[in-house]
């Protein structure tokens, strides 16, 4: 059995988290070989960004205050393509604990369902979202990967911005029940409020905490 990374680097001292970021790199990099070849590797390059992901993830209140990270709210994390944005997200996910742990979805994906689904799609990861864990229901929490490279799509003639629709649905559920949103995007704020429109961009400055990959990072698919 995998040990679980939250336990081993998350341990609980007089309200304070300590861990030991060394072995957590060395966990991200055995694990993400295992998940997604050989290739992968953790660069030095990232390891800033790496630490400000899991000092937010084991709930680290003083680290997060020193980087300007807020606990009450989502990771948008920024980057080129290539530069490992879904691969990590995904792999940091298991230092949440668990009740925080949360679904990654598709962009592309979603956009997909509602030219088949129609407007379902959008309660269904909007204000409907659950998903389970182990055969327990778990909170709301999602991972839009990919923000922004879904197009527009019609349902019975009627065009619809499918994912500004959820995130504004996702904003109200920020508000009222506290239930946070994450997103993988290699656009830049001003592209995604062309994208979605000022009102949307505007409530993601609420829900987000915006971390980002250098804009010169490698691909690291090569």
């Amino acid at each position: 059995m995998t040990p679980n990374p939250y336990s081993e680097a998350a341990s609980f001292r007089d309200g304070n988290y300590q861990f030991n970021f060394s072995s957590c790199l060395k966990w991200l990099e055995k694990n993400g070989q295992n998940a997604f070849g050989s290739h992968f590797t953790i660069s030095r390059e990232d390891h800033e960004l790496i630490f400000k992901l899991l000092v937010y993830a084991i709930g680290d209140k003083d680290c997060c205050k020193q980087w300007g990270i807020s606990l009450c709210k989502g990771i948008l994390l920024i980057g080129p393509i290539g530069c490992g944005k879904t691969s990590l997200i995904s792999l940091v996910n298991n230092f949440f604990p668990v009740e925080k742990q949360f679904q990654m979805k598709s962009s592309r994906e979603i956009s997909f369902e509602f030219e088949k689904e129609g407007y379902r799609v959008i309660n269904r990861y909007g204000s409907g979202f659950v998903h389970s864990l182990g055969g327990r229901i778990r909170s709301g929490i999602i991972c839009f990967d990919d923000l922004g490279i879904e197009q527009s799509q019609k349902y019975y003639g009627n065009e619809c911005n499918v994912l500004a629709e959820i995130l504004l649905s996702r904003y109200d559920l920020f508000v009222q029940r506290k239930i946070l949103t994450h997103a993988t995007t290699n656009l830049s704020a001003s592209e995604l409020e062309t994208l979605y429109g000022n009102r949307v961009r505007s409530r993601m400055r609420e829900m987000f905490n915006l971390i980002a990959f250098d804009k010169h990072s490698r691909d690291k698919r090569n």
